[in-house]
């Protein structure tokens, strides 16, 4: 069936956020890139804008808008919570503009925020909520058709004054039959690592593990990974076809299953190319995984991100990690022996902390010695468990650009914010100025892991300095702040599955057969 003239905009705003601003490199949007290539199949014209390059002036933004004027303006960012008031500030103005633009809003936070969205933001006309493949898609032939999409779920929109909930999408069972739209970019433009052309892709959806504090859970709903064989194939042809030389996984836990990951490693080894590839797992699959961890290194893994989260065991259990304290320090070790950098992430403020607890994060660090660290402030979302543990506490932070997981947004009694921040300073660079961490920055003779170790000097000096910076000169914190309940609103916990569950079916993992 034939689908009438619609021309779709996939815009990726400009993002407020220091993880955003400092680094000098770029990497696709994945979220906008997946959904246009179900769009592109379904026979659509589709462009995408991504604006986070330069960054790009929101004046300019809209022209370039205005000057595409499609029919269709869908918008979204990976960023989600703290990109929200620059899309409504986009959205308003190209609706100024455009009166006739329909504007579609995706990503984590419209998908919980929907009724806020929909009721303060009269120029967004419709959310998709979760996963965006087969909603957009089914969404656009609607739309097409001139018809009302009542019957898309996945939806919220307005009729007649009032907001029309379609109830949640159903998840994609089958990662594969929704292709990443690559064509939409020039890959010239993206790179990270220090200048190499960089992808962000994912093999796997979700985590089955029950961490409180997570805002992308519930999201994906479920775990379920992409077929081991073909991922590795479409990386290769990223790679022979492209120039890609850096793989970015987005994945919550691409290393889930060791069956299916162990396959991908083969897999990839098999197509012999070149690749660098990053991302973050578990603690846990790293000790699971001790007797493959050559395969990682094989295949091109450089680097794992691992959530430490905290010195505490009565923490780490009362925020559901799952984890203990000397699985942590066994994973760094592993990840070390097979020549594979460890980045731990330390999250600060989930309790009421003092300056014990932040003499203790240190020693404990200290005693993991990992390659590299990363400091976070505790951020609730409204959508997750944590959220209801701290309902109660003050916001001191009520700009929501800055809730970016690098700026503090809760009050402690304990300490006030400036005495935490040089508390977060002061671990972080003692951290990385230890004779230990130096010699890998300096002198590691593993050419891969130096190149990774110095990249990440070089754009960490520039992060911490621009955090100095924004807390003295540009914190806009308040001391008496509304609690997050007030803020926020009410709790939105028992909606954090966002996606409709279908009836479990196996999808078997084909692997390579064996010399």
């Amino acid at each position: 069936m034939s689908v009438p003239a619609l021309r779709i905009l996939l815009l990726n705003p400009p993002h407020t956020a220091i993880g955003s601003r400092v680094p000098r490199e770029q990497l696709p949007p994945l979220g906008l890139l997946s959904i246009g290539g179900p769009l592109l199949d379904a026979g659509f014209a589709v462009e995408l804008l991504d604006a986070e390059f330069g960054p790009m002036p929101i004046d300019e933004v809209v022209r370039q808008v205005v000057e595409r004027a499609p029919d269709l303006l869908m918008v979204g960012h990976s960023g989600s919570t703290s990109a929200h008031p620059t899309i409504a500030r986009i959205a308003a103005r190209a609706k100024q503009a455009l009166p006739r633009l329909r504007i579609v809003y995706g990503g984590v936070f419209p998908t919980y925020h929907w009724r806020d969205v929909l009721s303060r933001e009269p120029a967004v006309d419709c959310i998709v909520r979760g996963e965006g493949e087969r909603t957009a898609v089914l969404l656009a032939q609607a739309l097409a058709r001139g018809e009302e999409p009542a019957g898309v779920p996945g939806l919220a929109y307005r009729r007649n004054g009032r907001i029309v909930d379609t109830g949640p999408a159903e998840m994609l069972t089958d990662l594969d039959q929704a292709r990443v739209g690559w064509e939409l970019i020039d890959h010239d433009r993206y790179s990270y690592w220090g200048g190499m052309k960089a992808v962000v892709v994912q093999f796997s959806r979700g985590c089955p593990y029950l961490c409180s504090y997570c805002g992308q859970r519930g999201f994906w709903t479920r775990w379920r990974h992409r077929d081991p064989v073909e991922f590795a194939q479409e990386l290769a042809r990223l790679y022979r076809e492209h120039g890609v030389r850096l793989i970015n996984f987005a994945d919550e836990l691409p290393t889930g299953s060791r069956k299916a990951w162990k396959a991908f490693l083969e897999a990839l080894i098999a197509e012999n190319v070149g690749l660098t590839l990053v991302g973050s797992t578990r603690a846990g699959d790293i000790v699971r995984d001790a007797d493959i961890l050559h395969l990682y290194k094989r295949a091109g893994v450089i680097r794992f991100l691992l959530g430490i989260e905290s010195y505490s065991e009565a923490t780490l259990q009362t925020i559901r990690k799952g984890a203990s304290v000397r699985e942590d320090q066994q994973a760094i070790r592993l990840l070390r022996e097979h020549g594979i950098i460890s980045m731990a992430t330390y999250v600060v403020g989930f309790d009421e902390d003092g300056d014990r607890d932040y003499w203790n994060s240190l020693r404990h660090l200290l005693r993991y010695d990992p390659d590299q660290i990363q400091l976070l402030y505790a951020t609730p979302h409204r959508w997750t468990p944590y959220y209801d543990s701290v309902a109660a506490r003050k916001v001191i932070q009520t700009d929501p650009r800055k809730w970016d997981y690098k700026h503090q947004v809760l009050a402690t009694r304990g300490v006030p914010p400036w005495r935490v921040l040089l508390w977060v300073k002061a671990i972080e660079a003692i951290m990385q100025l230890r004779p230990r961490a130096l010699y890998r920055s300096l002198l590691h003779p593993d050419r891969d892991v130096l190149r990774g170790m110095r990249w990440y000097v070089r754009m960490g000096r520039r992060v911490w300095l621009r955090e100095l910076f924004e807390f003295f000169f540009a914190g806009g914190r308040t001391r008496r702040g509304p609690s997050v309940e007030e803020f926020w609103g009410a709790s939105l916990a028992e909606h954090e599955n966002a996606l409709a569950k279908p009836q479990r079916r196996r999808i078997p993992i084909r692997t390579l057969p064996q010399a």
